[in-house]
């Protein structure tokens, strides 16, 4: 069974998260497994606060998930993976995502 495709929508928001280099860069340290803020901001060499901005872009288009744990210390850590995704564009996924966008007041289709 394949995975449905994608609305325009969730084209759109899965497109414009991957255009940031940060963000490729999280995917890419994320591939080797689940990490936890900290340390995935010391590997990648960006503070805390911008790499949350980039892994909650990344949450929010369906790429990575989170979850909230204790550590031995009982210092809460957040850890972050990658969800399974694959993008694979053609004309007609394309044509077919278009047929399927919302607009919002005041823009063009």
């Amino acid at each position: 069974m394949s995975d449905p495709a994608p609305t325009g929508d969730d084209l759109v928001r899965v497109m414009a998260t991957l255009s940031s280099p940060h963000r490729l860069r999280v995917i890419a340290a994320l591939a080797g497994g689940r990490n936890y803020v900290s340390r995935l901001a010391r590997e990648l060499g960006i503070s805390r606060a911008l790499l949350q901005v980039h892994l909650k872009k990344l949450e929010a288009a369906g790429l990575v998930s989170s979850q909230l744990e204790l550590s031995e210390e009982g210092k809460a850590m957040k850890y972050y993976e990658l969800r399974r995704f694959s993008v694979h564009l053609t004309p007609e996924l394309i044509l077919d995502a278009v047929r399927t966008l919302t607009t919002e007041k005041g823009s063009e289709r």
